[in-house]
């Protein structure tokens, strides 16, 4: 997750779901975008665009002033800015026209002796561009992790990241380390893996290109600058990865207790080095409970920080959820229908645990409008300010008003549930332009639906707060 120069602290959490690990057969990947407590983002849709030359990108983040040569044809796809561009775009998380989702990026950290080797490349490529330079150009997961090594092996980047890629038939997750490096590896159809700001990828086999996917020099970098022997094959995890004392707190319960929702026949300890990056699920996998586990903050154990434990259990270790989670996402690409309404861009706008999941087609034109309303201070007619003001109403007395939160996440979820059930049923034999106008006003009417409910739970919890002030005074009649 990005770094601005005022917070030198942020981090995400994302999973990935193979497509026979899912209960429907669809792939997902997911991701919860964590920064800043209050900073807006946008959801918008980029049109197709086909320029007569070669276009240039050039960053807008003027620590790190990367540019390169972008093709002539831009697809059209779904992306999640920011506000500000100062920093840079920050799109974060799309799906473009082809059927391609891409997440980026997980927050990740390398050692010192690989760096050394490899340093980082002030005016390489980062978080803020690789949505933007990647997923227009791109017609499958695999081609967009060649098309991101292509460039990181070209112009090097400067910060060590995971970026999640998916089609409908396949799940990628790829790993930069050090300066121009990098690894991926195909998550098994029948698999998920849950990652937290370490390098996850464990043993790369390089005689098996359908499921690993390398630098082409990094074999020879590794032997040449005696970073391991490769007598046993290279495990990036733990020739680049770190392994200290932070990650135990920061990073491994979060791991630890993904696995431990979808997997609980395997026991693990939230602290282990050991944790598998390719874990099986006992079940298949819902998308609610992909969602569930991105708003979740080890709920059902001493570690939740609104739960009954000690106070140091409570703030021992960081949760998967947490304040400073601008958006979350979750790219679902559904089997067997056609490529503009399989993609679904299930966005929760603000703390993904006091926000709610709404459903877009990413074949629509255009986004709603309080959508694309961002500003640095609270808008009440901006979709990211309304879900964040509920929260923090909830927040301010959280076990007198949490109950009134649950029940119209709840009840949102069911209703937008239904809502793309009929839709999809409503678009079915629709096509070409007709269909993309229907998906467009399907979106409109999922995201009026939530905000129009979210504003009432607003007014609700504002009217029940105003007898919870410090001020309030109890007569005692007898005195």
């Amino acid at each position: 997750m990005q770094t601005h120069p005022f917070n030198p602290y942020s981090a995400c959490t994302s999973i990935l779901v193979g497509k026979n690990a899912s209960a429907d057969g669809s792939t997902m990947i997911g991701r919860n975008e964590d920064s800043q407590a209050a900073w807006a983002k946008k959801f918008v849709v980029h049109p197709h665009v086909e320029h007569a030359e070669p276009q240039t990108f050039t960053s807008k983040d003027v620590e790190h002033p990367f540019t390169m040569t972008l093709p002539k044809i831009q697809a059209k796809y779904t992306a999640t800015p920011e506000w500000t561009t100062q920093f840079g775009l920050f799109e974060e998380d799309g799906i473009n026209e082809y059927g391609v989702a891409m997440s980026a990026t997980e927050s990740a950290y390398c050692n010192t002796r690989v760096l050394a080797a490899d340093p980082y490349v002030q005016d390489g490529i980062g978080e803020e561009a690789m949505v933007t330079v990647t997923l227009p150009y791109i017609r499958s997961a695999r081609e967009g992790v060649e098309h991101l090594g292509h460039i990181i092996e070209e112009h090097g980047t400067y910060e060590t990241n995971g970026i999640l890629f998916s089609d409908v038939n396949e799940v990628w997750y790829m790993e930069t380390g050090a300066g121009h490096y990098w690894v991926a590896q195909r998550i098994p159809d029948d698999a998920y893996a849950v990652v937290a700001n370490q390098l996850a990828i464990q043993e790369i086999d390089f005689a098996d290109h359908d499921n690993y996917l390398y630098a082409k020099n990094i074999r020879n970098f590794v032997l040449d600058n005696q970073l391991a022997s490769m007598d046993n094959g290279l495990n990036f995890r733990e020739v680049f990865g770190t392994a200290d004392l932070s990650d135990r707190y920061y990073n491994t319960p979060r791991v630890w207790y993904g696995q431990q929702l979808f997997t609980p026949s395997v026991a693990q300890t939230p602290e282990s080095f050991d944790l598998p990056f390719i874990q099986r699920a006992d079940k298949l996998i819902h998308l609610d409970q992909v969602q569930n586990y991105l708003g979740s903050h080890y709920q059902g154990t001493s570690f939740d920080p609104v739960g009954s434990g000690t106070q140091e259990q409570r703030h021992r270790y960081r949760p998967i959820s947490l304040a400073k989670t601008q958006e979350s996402h979750v790219l679902q690409l559904r089997p067997d229908m056609p490529v503009a309404t399989s993609g679904i861009h299930w966005l929760s706008m603000g703390v993904t645990a006091e926000s709610v999941y709404v459903p877009f087609y990413a074949g629509a034109d255009d986004t709603p409008a309080a959508y694309q309303v961002a500003t640095k201070k609270f808008d009440p007619t901006s979709a990211y300010w309304i879900f964040k003001h509920a929260g923090i109403l909830v927040d301010a007395h959280y076990h007198d008003l949490h109950s009134d939160l649950q029940t119209v996440q709840k009840e949102l979820a069911i209703q937008l549930g239904h809502l793309l059930i009929t839709s999809d049923r409503a678009v079915a034999d629709l096509t070409g332009d007709e269909l993309v106008a229907a998906l467009t006003a399907a979106n409109d009417q999922a995201a009026q639906l939530a905000l129009t409910t979210m504003q009432q739970l607003i007014a609700t919890l504002i009217t029940k707060s105003t007898d919870m002030s410090p001020l309030n005074y109890n007569t005692d009649l007898n005195l």
